[in-house]
């Protein structure tokens, strides 16, 4: 049966031509490697490219999964042993006569009031928000290098996980992370200028409502979508 022509010689590609599509294919790879896969998968975004695209903040969001999965699955595999200590009652002295010595004579003296604390300022910006079982959301500040920012969070219905990071100016950094915390204080310093703030995430099997308020030398609180 006949089906088609044996392609000539001079229709093949030349060695050099299949070399050069061969370099040219390694180099595509390498590209979107470092451009795309690294920042979406890894959160490593050493061109800042995948920062421009969007893509090194679903890396980061993918990372503190993993790590809280990992945590999650340790945590499980590792045995808390309870251990109750015996202990004995002390042997009760008898009881010695008291002896009686007449009450010093006290003077009355004028006492100076303390002074009254001063009172704490206001928060710039408080957001209260509700997290169901599984769900995580993302707080940010857009701070200046070495900017101070003062905050307080509390969860109702349930402890939290968390990690305070910052990202911007084609850098990333992580300040704090916490497993099963209700509430946390204190200051944020930027390390440089960017966005930083929560990532927060809801391990219990119920609702939880979190309340986060925040004042100092920052630009605006947002939320991350």
């Amino acid at each position: 049966m006949y089906n088609t022509d044996m392609p000539s010689r001079a229709e093949l590609p030349s060695t050099a031509k299949l070399i050069r599509s061969t370099i040219i294919s390694a180099i595509v790879a390498l590209v979107l490697l470092v451009t795309v896969v690294m920042p979406a998968e890894y959160a490593m975004d050493p061109t800042g490219v995948g920062r421009l695209l969007g893509l090194t903040e679903m890396g980061e969001i993918k990372q503190q999964l993993a790590d809280e999965a990992a945590a999650d699955e340790a945590a499980q595999l590792t045995a808390v042993p309870t251990t109750t200590e015996a202990f004995s009652p002390e042997p009760v002295a008898p009881a010695q006569q008291a002896a009686t010595f007449p009450e010093p004579q006290i003077e009355a003296t004028a006492s100076t009031p303390a002074p009254a604390a001063a009172a704490a300022p206001e928060w710039k910006d408080e957001a209260q928000f509700v997290l169901t079982p599984g769900e995580g959301t993302e707080f940010k500040l857009t701070m200046e290098d070495g900017a101070v920012a003062s905050f307080h969070w509390v969860s109702d219905g349930g402890a939290v996980n968390f990690d305070t990071h910052g990202d911007g100016s084609g850098q990333s950094i992580s300040y704090e992370k916490g497993r099963g915390v209700a509430e946390d204080e204190g200051e944020l310093t930027a390390a440089f200028t960017g966005n930083h703030g929560w990532f927060f995430r809801n391990r219990n099997t119920e609702d939880v409502t979190l309340i986060l308020r925040t004042r100092g030398n920052y630009g605006e609180l947002k939320r991350a979508m």
